[in-house]
């Protein structure tokens, strides 16, 4: 007649309720998680690991966890070490740190920058663009502003361009750096798709001209013009059909 062994077996609840110390060697199965236990004479159950490792994926705070279960948890990886339900895995007590995330980089921007579903990398002071290439100046620019009237730029106008259409004549005033501080290498573009001339001023602000003159701009219809911030208040303008 076959022989059948059975060994000392009960729930996880039954298990976790009696705490019973198992003899040394003696096994233990929990059989709710089909998992076991071996006892060592002196520790008491609900403090014995189970004999494998178990992947119980990401941490749930309602969850109960045992002894050898890992979780994931804020990109980090932890094994519970004490049986523990709704106890973070950074409490030491419970938990041990099994695998720590990298430390995150850090790009600095300066408040007229921001970084809308790009990805950059930057080492030895060389950024390197989402395609991977080292790209210099501004890989597009939005249109910050549509007017068929005067306009007044912001701080948000930075690395965009404005759009003159539907009017006449128009003015656009660039302020100075007491009221608006463009950083040093500000680039804006001004579009012209008025009828008649666009006009760029701004009092106490210099508009340089490549021939060196300087004073306020004009920008003819369906011209472009280029605004590149040199100094506190003075700008470069260039650009087909500015004068």
């Amino acid at each position: 007649m076959p022989v059948q062994v059975q060994l000392r077996r009960g729930t996880t609840s039954d298990w976790s309720t009696a705490n019973p110390t198992l003899a040394s060697g003696e096994i233990g199965v929990d059989t709710s998680l089909t998992k076991f236990k071996v006892g060592n004479g002196s520790t008491a159950w609900n403090s014995l690991g189970y004999a494998t490792i178990t992947f119980r994926g990401a941490y749930a705070g309602g969850t109960t966890y045992y002894p050898n279960d890992i979780v994931t948890y804020d990109n980090q990886t932890y094994i519970c070490i004490l049986q523990s339900t709704g106890n973070l895995p950074t409490n030491t007590t419970y938990w041990s740190l099994l695998a720590a995330k990298g430390t995150d980089g850090a790009v600095t921007l300066n408040t007229a920058q921001t970084l809308t579903n790009k990805t950059i990398s930057a080492s030895n002071n060389t950024l390197t663009g989402p395609d991977g290439t080292t790209q210099i100046g501004y890989l597009s620019a939005p249109q910050a502003h549509n007017s068929s009237g005067n306009y007044t730029l912001v701080i948000g106008d930075a690395g965009d361009h404005v759009y003159f259409t539907g009017g006449s004549t128009a003015i656009l005033t660039v302020p100075t750096n007491a009221s608006v501080a463009f950083p040093i290498g500000t680039t804006i573009l001004a579009v012209n798709n008025n009828s008649g001339a666009l006009t760029i001023s701004g009092a106490g602000v210099t508009f340089q001209l490549a021939n060196g003159a300087t004073g306020n701009r004009t920008v003819a219809t369906k011209g472009l013009a280029t605004l590149l911030k040199v100094a506190t208040d003075t700008w470069y303008v260039s650009g087909a059909g500015v004068t």
